[in-house]
């Protein structure tokens, strides 16, 4: 079982943790995830894999607690163990020296962001990063990916931080004095991938998105992260979680993504129920 050697709070609902996994962290490349349980009775869920250090063996992972497992995972603590965890899954994030790489990222988005950055800036590009949240207070690992781009823009909803607006909205402000991009990553919430793929794509930007469907073994066996891709039906666990932009079905995946809606607020009441009653 993996330790916790680190918990740390960034935000309301932003949590990252740092996990003894000394196989993991030797095998781990940009791009790829984890699935694990945090206690026994908990559902397996993916966490893009955000840092590493091969040499002291460990992993971070960043998350946001907005349902019953995560809400689990914030209640262990450092000493404590999570009960599974199997990885690094999913493929590695192509990396080249494209030339001038654009990455962008929403919300959480920045976490498994941050890895893409790193690799691609060591690999010899000229890295610009866009990275958006609600407010200031949820913008996520901003020196970090200062520190691996030639340049780091951020926008907030609010604009309490950075360009009021949306991450699309600095990105067509970029195009729009003339910038040119060889290639472009881009992860968050679907809904804001979607948005902003199809204004890169359309400007002739050949773009990858990170994909994060429901997810259960992670080895393609449930089928529950199949999206359709060029008209063929893949599973982002063993085929991802990264795809070419221009091919994926967003509003397929969007809906399949809200089947379990339902389930997971009940779940929610259960975990909060359980609580009241093992406290009376």
């Amino acid at each position: 079982m993996a330790k916790i050697l680190k918990k740390e709070q960034l935000s309301d609902s932003v949590w990252r943790f740092r996990l003894n996994a000394p196989r993991i962290a030797r095998k781990r490349k940009a791009g790829q995830f984890i699935i694990l349980r945090p206690v026994s009775d908990s559902e397996r869920i993916p966490l893009t894999i955000a840092n590493v250090d091969a040499g002291e063996g460990w992993i971070e992972l960043i998350f946001q607690v907005i349902g019953r497992t995560t809400m689990q995972m914030r209640g262990l603590n450092v000493g404590d163990s999570v009960a599974d965890l199997a990885g690094p899954l999913g493929n590695p994030t192509h990396i080249e020296n494209f030339g001038r790489a654009l990455c962008i990222g929403g919300g959480v988005g920045a976490a498994p962001l941050y890895p893409i950055i790193k690799a691609m800036f060591e690999a010899g590009n000229d890295v610009t990063a866009i990275i958006g949240a609600r407010n200031k207070e949820l913008i996520l690992l901003e020196d970090e990916i200062r520190a691996s781009s030639r340049r780091l823009l951020i926008a907030t909803d609010d604009g309490s931080y950075g360009a009021k607006g949306f991450v699309s909205d600095v990105f067509n402000g970029l195009i729009g004095s003339g910038e040119k991009f060889d290639a472009a990553v881009v992860i968050g919430p679907a809904m804001m991938m979607r948005a902003t793929c199809r204004l890169t794509v359309a400007a002739g930007i050949k773009t990858y998105a990170s994909l994060n469907p429901i997810m259960i073994d992670g080895t393609g066996m449930c089928g529950c992260c199949r999206v359709t891709v060029g008209g063929e039906t893949r599973f982002a666990c063993v085929d991802g979680p990264e795809f070419d932009a221009s091919l994926i079905e967003w509003d397929e995946l969007i809906a399949r993504m809200g089947s379990y809606k339902d389930f997971e607020k009940k779940a929610i009441e259960d975990y909060h129920t359980c609580r009241l009653e093992g406290a009376a």
